[in-house]
């Protein structure tokens, strides 16, 4: 069986934070001396918007440094330029393959046959996973599909069984699922501790385990804190709490009293937001799936906090292998 480079797919619902947790991934694998490879296959560019550089080109650069002093390099992978490269290595097209650009073949070729882009996203990752030497890395992360498709992007051998039978594409898609079933690579899911989420993240992990993909952690992103104590929250929920003490105290600490009726609304919400997540907790801790928590950070995500994403990322993935 081949070696691979392990490698980290990372999925999730639209609005979870997907790639912030896929770029704190790289960030907290790339040890000192370590290179980390960061793709991604959809075309948003968001991984340059993060690290607040240009749009990324299709090839790899440095964007950043690990946690360590390593290096985290990115790609965004373009499937029409990786049809060309593979036009070119399969079949020595060069400026044929350029041509067919030119009117428009490739793009056609890409759409009516999705299971042939996936292929092709997915080739560029396998072909990086290969490599050793100077240009080889120490791990790779993929900022891959929603969840919802990520199964259907990942099985490409499914995808192109009844496109492909034989040939260069079968024989690249093989060596795909070889890569993507390997004990190295994982998938990891990421969710927010919300109903619909979870519900899509525990369906995404049953149909990749009945495709036979190896699931790795599922990751609750954007977890809020409890900011009441114990003793403000039994009082606000028992309603001895209620608007006239908040105008009371404010009074005394000479502020607007005119405030009481939001203050009490917004600390009943929180707490009903509180209760809402330790709903969705215990589901997901009722599962076989291994879970790490990242906080929801009060002042957004830029590249500083992308790095304190990845120092959590990092302290909770050695205490659950630990």
């Amino acid at each position: 069986m081949a070696s691979w480079t392990p490698l980290h797919v990372v999925t999730g619902k639209g609005g979870t934070g997907k790639t912030t947790v896929a770029a704190a991934l790289a960030i907290a694998l790339a040890g000192r001396g370590q290179r980390v490879l960061l793709c991604e296959v959809e075309g948003r560019q968001g991984i340059a918007q993060l690290f607040d550089v240009p749009p990324l080109p299709y090839e790899e650069r440095r964007v950043s440094t690990g946690l360590d002093g390593g290096e985290v390099f990115a790609l965004a992978i373009d499937p029409e330029a990786a049809l060309l490269e593979y036009l070119q290595m399969f079949y020595r097209l060069g400026r044929a393959g350029k041509a067919l650009d030119k009117f428009g073949v490739i793009d056609f070729a890409t759409t009516i046959a999705p299971g042939v882009r996936d292929v092709l996203l997915t080739g560029k990752v396998y072909e990086a996973a290969r490599r050793t030497g100077d240009t080889g890395y120490d791990a790779i992360v993929m900022d891959a599909p929603p969840t919802g498709r990520i199964t259907r992007f990942l099985n490409v051998n499914a995808e192109v069984a009844g496109l492909a039978k034989v040939g260069p594409v079968r024989r690249q898609a093989d060596s795909i699922m070889e890569m993507m079933r390997a004990p190295s690579t994982q998938v990891h899911l990421v969710s927010v501790l919300e109903e619909m989420p979870v519900q899509e993240t525990l369906d995404g992990i049953a149909e990749l385990r009945a495709a036979n993909l190896p699931v790795g952690r599922i990751v609750l992103n954007l977890v809020r804190p409890a900011l009441l104590s114990p003793a403000t929250a039994e009082a606000l929920t028992s309603g001895t709490l209620d608007d006239g003490a908040v105008a009371a105290a404010l009074g005394r600490a000479s502020l607007p009293t005119a405030a009481a009726d939001a203050l009490v609304g917004e600390g009943l919400g929180h707490l009903e937001r509180l209760t809402l997540q330790d709903t969705q907790r215990r589901i997901v801790d009722a599962q076989d799936t291994p879970a790490v928590e990242l906080p929801a950070l009060p002042d957004g995500v830029d590249l500083g906090a992308v790095f304190d994403l990845a120092q959590r990322l990092r302290d909770a993935l050695v205490r659950a292998d630990a």
